[in-house]
């Protein structure tokens, strides 16, 4: 859930420079956030794979 968390930061302060201005900054932001939400998403699926099929008890 941290990973989530941190993506989820740095939406937030993508948004908020993207307001006040700071283009390349909120582009930068937004860019590490997708990065997070994706490494999220395979870890996620990953774990639901294996859950499924090799830790079936």
């Amino acid at each position: 859930m941290t990973i989530l968390k941190w993506a989820l930061i740095f939406l937030l302060v993508s948004i908020v420079a993207g307001v006040l201005g700071f283009t390349g900054i909120s582009a930068a932001s937004a860019d590490i956030a997708r990065f997070l939400f994706y490494v999220f998403v395979v870890i996620f699926l990953v774990l639901l794979i294996l859950g499924l099929t090799i830790f079936r008890a």
